[in-house]
């Protein structure tokens, strides 16, 4: 499956209309829509909205929230009047809220991606750089890998540390995901938001 976001452009990657759509907890027609979706999923406080913002070039598409975990529902936004949907998964591990919120997170994440039969063009697992990969992240990559779901690996806050360091984080985490594609990003910067949206694409 290609996606080409702009068809009457020269830049394959041109976001013109972006808007919200619906956030769902479980089965819906959206999911059945035929429209192909992007699910980005992460873990609380890695930039997640901040990421997809900046690849749509809005500041608040997806309203970045003041308490990580907050956001409970499986969010869609149409992109180019529907070319394709960003999912946004809400984000898992938030520490300050209760173990039975984190398990309804957890297997609300999961259903969409093994069987809510969605048709998934790709996942973008965003990592905060500094951390690394996670256990849920692992899980994450084992459930990609078993379900053949194309994937791809964002590095994000990556102008948080200096570039040797980056490079040491970057080649641990590549060694954890089994040289798994990463992209090292700042979703403050968007300098490689072009990039980072044509890598999503394959294009």
């Amino acid at each position: 499956m290609q996606i080409s976001l702009s068809k009457n452009d020269k830049k394959e990657t041109d976001v013109k209309y972006a808007s919200f759509v619906k956030g769902i907890i479980g089965t819906d027609d959206i999911l059945t829509d035929g429209v192909p979706e992007i699910a980005f999923v992460g873990r609380s406080n890695v930039g997640k909205s901040s990421v997809i913002n900046s690849l749509v070039n809005r500041r608040n598409l997806v309203k970045v929230g003041k308490k990580p975990g907050k956001t409970t529902e499986i969010n869609f936004f149409s992109i180019n009047n529907k070319e394709v949907y960003f999912v946004d998964l809400p984000g898992y591990g938030y520490a300050k809220i209760s173990p039975k919120q984190k398990d309804k997170i957890r297997k609300l994440i999961l259903w969409y991606l093994m069987y809510s039969e969605a048709p998934i063009f790709k996942v973008v697992l965003i990592l905060d750089v500094k951390v690394g990969l996670t256990d849920f992240d692992k899980e994450m990559l084992n459930v990609l890998r078993e379900h053949g779901y194309p994937y791809l690996l964002v590095a994000n806050k990556e102008d948080k540390i200096n570039q040797k360091e980056l490079s040491e984080k970057l080649r641990s985490i590549k060694e954890e995901a089994q040289e798994a594609v990463v992209f090292p990003y700042s979703a403050l910067t968007r300098k490689k938001s072009d990039a980072l949206f044509k890598e999503i694409l394959g294009v």
